[in-house]
């Protein structure tokens, strides 16, 4: 029998430990190789890679060549700018209508609360479908500009439930010593419920920031103007399409053969490695907001 920090474990208990860490460990090397060929396939020699099958754990040479194409193709800048409008722009507005919507349903007086959710909650699994939602964008002028990416989609309705259930666990003390002192709805909202849940709008960040990042469908849909493509509808052009000429905008023929195996992994990169970096400063806050905004009632 081991002892482990003044608690004895069983040697069946042991042999469980050993073996969960070891499928835990596959389980991770399973998620981390694809990112982790993605990566050394972008930076290996050309040539190299097309001769190459089977798996890959190392780069074939080393060769940066196609990260130089890729920031030479002006779509990629076109993309990263608007793709970064639409995701600071976007995330902006949804906290803000997410934030009104779970207040309200947060709040115990409100009238007719229960068939109000009720209808909420209806959309989540029910609508219009792709047809009348287009026309009613284009009817209403947002068809081929950013605002179309917004606008449309600044709630999520899970995502306001969730933001709800964390406003109404604030203690109603907080609120009513606030109305006692003059304080109206919005004043309580942005001085007392906002700054109390800074763990689960992190969370909301994180939801609707890679949402937002990795949105593709309706920009190729609504947009008809290649300037005001995102950077993921760019991606899905030179990966679905395999156009020589998406690919290397402004690249010498010969360069283009230099670099079209790699190409293709070095703009995956370039348009993954941003999000990923995000989440680093968001995962304190991550699991402590996901239990503290858990669905219950």
């Amino acid at each position: 029998m081991k002892t482990t920090g003044g608690v004895k474990h069983t040697q069946g208990e042991n042999i469980f430990a050993v073996f969960n860490y070891i499928f835990i460990g596959v389980v991770a090397l399973m998620c981390l190789y694809p990112m982790l060929y993605v990566l050394f396939a972008s930076i290996s020699d050309n040539n190299l890679l097309m001769q190459h099958t089977g798996i890959l754990f190392q780069p074939l040479g080393f060769s940066v060549n196609a990260y130089f194409k890729v920031f030479q193709n002006p779509m990629i800048i076109l993309g990263y700018r608007n793709t970064l409008f639409v995701l600071v722009v976007g995330v902006i507005v949804c906290l803000f209508m997410t934030s009104l919507g779970a207040y309200f349903l947060s709040r115990k007086q409100v009238l007719f609360k229960k068939p109000i959710m009720m209808l909420i909650t209806f959309t989540m699994f029910f609508s219009g479908g792709m047809i009348p939602f287009y026309l009613n964008l284009r009817d209403l002028h947002l068809t081929n500009t950013l605002w179309g990416l917004i606008i449309p989609f600044a709630i999520s309705t899970y995502n306001m439930i969730i933001l709800r259930t964390s406003f109404g666990a604030i203690p109603d003390s907080l609120t009513e010593a606030a109305i006692i002192d003059g304080a109206g709805h919005v004043r309580i909202l942005f001085s007392i419920v906002l700054p109390l849940s800074k763990a689960i709008l992190a969370v909301m960040i994180l939801y609707y920031g890679i949402g937002i990042w990795n949105a593709w469908f309706w920009a190729s849909a609504i947009l008809r103007r290649r300037e005001l493509y995102p950077l993921q509808v760019i991606l899905r052009e030179i990966l679905l399409q395999n156009s020589a000429v998406a690919m290397s905008t402004g690249v010498d023929a010969g360069d283009q053969e230099s670099v079209a195996a790699t190409i293709k992994y070095a703009t995956i990169i370039v348009a993954t490695v941003p999000i990923l970096c995000v989440y680093p400063f968001l995962q304190k806050y991550f699991a402590r907001g996901v239990m503290i905004g858990a669905v219950k009632e």
